[in-house]
């Protein structure tokens, strides 16, 4: 008996809904900042919901300081997310403050930083992470207790298994002696510095770059190296026997050679950028959806369309690996998810495998992964 209204489109459109009487209101988060400038002074909901919360874990986006000015106005808000800290427990602050407003983990996240946290990578100048103190887990955990529950899907929903293979990719004398060369390169030349997140991050794409078989240049011209992850992939494809399959790439000279490859086969491929393709996707019209998985990892429901999931090229975010894999893993799938993940033996694709594995700490990951790296050649 609620009257739901959709507050998206162009600003007049916008305008009009929200002027529209109704029960309940549903936008997207990229117009939250819009929404609160509108109303000012005059905010009239009383309660707020946020799907997907962990969007709002950086207390210095736009977002979620909106949402912190109306916070007054609102007398009860939910929070609703399967990864509330992908990146660590100094992820919980902000989602935790648009909660209580600061009540439990204190109103400035500097002094949160400060009371819970020591820094971990760094150097002179800067603090680059930070490492939770001895028993602060446990503290933050029971501090928020009272206003957090935890559920797994798999204790409420009927959902059938989920599992995830390896395909080991190896690679030819002259791809892997091009990948030696730029990872032992790299490595030593940044290391005539302290590494630090930002040179960590370039080094590390521009190597799974190459493991996923070509390389942007300094112009921007992609450099093709190897056909191996290629060749792979199309095996895999294959094998699957007709199976409609869930590709995930991460650059887009993957995407153009992926797309190349498959064009000789007869499977019906697609991009996954509208609607309209996610409908055909579900109707089974679709054997291959290649998809980003920035773009791809919320607020989709594909579980109809099929049951495997291919990993061309990884990514270091843990957050974006288990959204983007529950596109096919959720509520209404009636078979066996299937991930694949296609990894270069030897190469930087296995240290993003063990990160991901390990659910830790992934940039922490990142950085002990190289420092390894780096040693080796030194040696």
């Amino acid at each position: 008996m609620l009257r739901v209204i959709p507050v998206l489109g162009p600003l007049s459109k916008r305008i009009k809904a929200l002027n529209t009487p109704a029960d309940i209101y549903v936008m997207n988060r990229e117009n939250v900042a819009w929404l609160v400038e509108y109303y000012r002074n005059t905010w009239p909901f009383d309660m707020v919901v946020v799907d997907e919360f962990s969007s709002f874990k950086n207390h210095s986006a736009k977002r979620f300081k909106s949402l912190t000015w109306v916070r007054k106005n609102i007398t009860r808000f939910v929070g609703l997310t399967g990864t509330p800290v992908p990146n660590g427990l100094l992820d919980l602050w902000a989602q935790v403050y648009l909660l209580d407003g600061g009540q439990r983990l204190g109103k400035h996240i500097t002094k949160f930083r400060e009371r819970y946290f020591e820094p971990d990578q760094r150097d002179r100048d800067h603090v680059f992470t930070y490492a939770p103190k001895l028993g602060a887990d446990e503290t933050i955990r029971n501090l928020i207790s009272d206003i957090c529950v935890s559920m797994k899907a798999e204790d409420y929903l009927e959902l059938p298994d989920c599992t995830t293979i390896t395909v080991p990719v190896v690679l030819d004398k002259k791809a892997k002696a091009a990948y030696e060369k730029l990872e032992k390169e790299m490595l030593l030349e940044v290391d005539e510095n302290v590494i630090d997140a930002g040179t960590a991050a370039v080094l590390t794409n521009k190597l799974l770059q190459l493991c996923n078989g070509a390389v942007y240049d300094e112009n921007r011209e992609v450099i093709e190296i190897h056909d191996c992850k290629l060749e792979a992939f199309m095996e895999l494809v294959e094998g699957l026997n007709g199976q409609p399959a869930l590709v995930f790439y991460s650059f887009q000279h993957d995407l153009i050679r992926i797309k190349r490859a498959l064009a000789k086969t007869g499977l019906e491929v697609r991009e996954l950028k509208s609607q309209k393709d996610e409908d055909d996707w579900n109707a089974r019209k679709i054997d291959i959806l290649l998809a980003h998985p920035a773009s791809a990892a919320y607020g989709l429901n594909l579980q109809k369309g099929g049951n495997h999931v291919i990993w061309f090229g990884l990514n270091w975010s843990l957050e974006l690996y288990q959204q983007a894999n529950k596109r096919l893993h959720r509520q209404g799938q009636t078979e066996k998810v299937i991930v694949h993940h296609i990894v270069v033996e030897g190469g930087v694709d296995e240290d993003v495998m063990a990160a991901l594995e390990d659910k830790g700490a992934t940039q922490d990951r990142l950085m002990n992964a190289l420092k390894a790296r780096i040693e080796k050649y030194k040696r």
